[in-house]
């Protein structure tokens, strides 16, 4: 860790001094500003650690002094430094942790139900609204795209973008299979149900961050339906499109204009083959290793909700919560937090290898 800020500090400085001599280029200086005003957090967090670290050093000196007086100030000092250089450190570490590029950006949301039958489709309904509660303590804004319901509350399939600052940094991690333990209203002998809800986290990208050419697109418009099949549109307003080198699929039908909902459909493709090549570029830098936590590999089972228990387990960190309608009404940052610590741990221990 010393060396990494030693180098960060010479970078720094670094910065600084081009920072000092391109003034008169106005995007350098724009991009200078940024780098610079990003490690000033880790400088000054490292410079505070190695301050305490001497204050440290100089109290164990004195806790030897023949005043008594002066050792028992020594005493406390110590035990405060100690416990400054333990938070400092923690700090200091998480901030050393490589970025992800795409933390800060909105997060699209595709959950879909999956063996079970009735009883996943209302699942995937419980965990859209725990997502919209999340959503809502947050202050970030949730807006349907794409919705298949079941008539019964419940959903076949539901796509959704969720607009704030770092939501992707929280949410990426709820990724993969979802499974649920529980009686189904619709069981007289009490028998306990198991089904299954895949849940899939895209950050939402812009046309600068991935092209998609026309003629890589087939585009059918067709009449939009509602549940059960009903027509609710004499236009031709869905829009349907299939990405032709990799066989996706996206349909959009819930806006009124066949524009819109192509704009949709697009957004959603963007993010699909954004997220695509994210993972194929993570499983190269990763070939040695299975990544836990951020793959968005739907065939991991990563989370149970267990009803009768009331407890829910993420499986891969072996963390339990025992208050199940909580964490279904949006409390699932404990969640969040241990999976944002191990993430941490790990990219940490990749970069100190490198």
């Amino acid at each position: 860790m010393r060396e990494k800020i030693q180098h960060i500090r010479q970078h720094f400085e670094e910065v600084t001094m081009a920072l000092e001599s391109n003034l008169v280029d106005y995007q350098k200086v724009a991009e200078l500003a940024k780098e610079r005003s990003e490690l000033e957090p880790i400088i000054q967090t490292a410079t505070a650690y190695e301050r305490a670290q001497k204050a440290l050093e100089e109290a164990e000196i004195l806790r030897d002094s023949d005043d008594e007086e002066m050792r028992q100030m020594a005493e406390v000092e110590i035990t405060e430094q100690k416990s400054n250089i333990q938070e400092l450190e923690k700090k200091l570490r998480s901030l050393l942790v490589p970025k992800d590029p795409r933390d800060e950006k909105n997060v699209i949301m595709e959950i879909r139900a999956g063996t079970g039958g009735d009883e996943a489709a209302l699942f995937a309904a419980d965990l859209f609204r725990l997502y919209c509660r999340y959503a809502e303590r947050h202050t970030w804004k949730v807006e349907v795209l794409s919705e298949n319901e079941t008539g019964i509350g419940g959903y076949k399939e539901v796509i959704f973008l969720i607009k704030g600052s770092g939501a992707y940094s929280k949410l990426k991690y709820e990724s993969g299979v979802h499974r649920v333990q529980r009686v189904p209203s619709t069981e007289s002998s009490g028998r306990i149900h198991t089904s299954t809800i895949t849940v899939a986290v895209m950050a939402e990208v812009a046309d600068v961050d991935i092209q998609i050419p026309e003629t890589d697109i087939k585009i059918d418009v067709y009449k939009s339906a509602g549940a059960g099949g009903q027509s609710v549109q004499k236009n031709s307003t869905a829009v349907r499109i299939t990405h032709l080198p990799t066989g996706l699929v996206v349909a959009c039908q819930d806006e009124r204009s066949q524009l819109q909902n192509k704009l949709r459909a697009l957004g959603i493709l963007r993010a699909r083959l954004y997220a695509q090549e994210e993972e194929k570029r993570q499983s190269e830098r990763e070939a040695h290793r299975r990544s836990q936590v951020g793959t968005g590999e739907r065939s991991e089972k990563i989370r149970t909700y267990n009803f009768p228990q009331s407890r829910i387990t993420d499986h891969r960190i072996n963390y339990s919560s025992f208050n199940i309608s909580a964490v279904l009404d949006g409390e699932i940052d404990d969640f969040i937090n241990e999976l944002t610590l191990q993430e941490e741990t790990e990219r940490l221990g990749t970069s100190d290898k490198e």
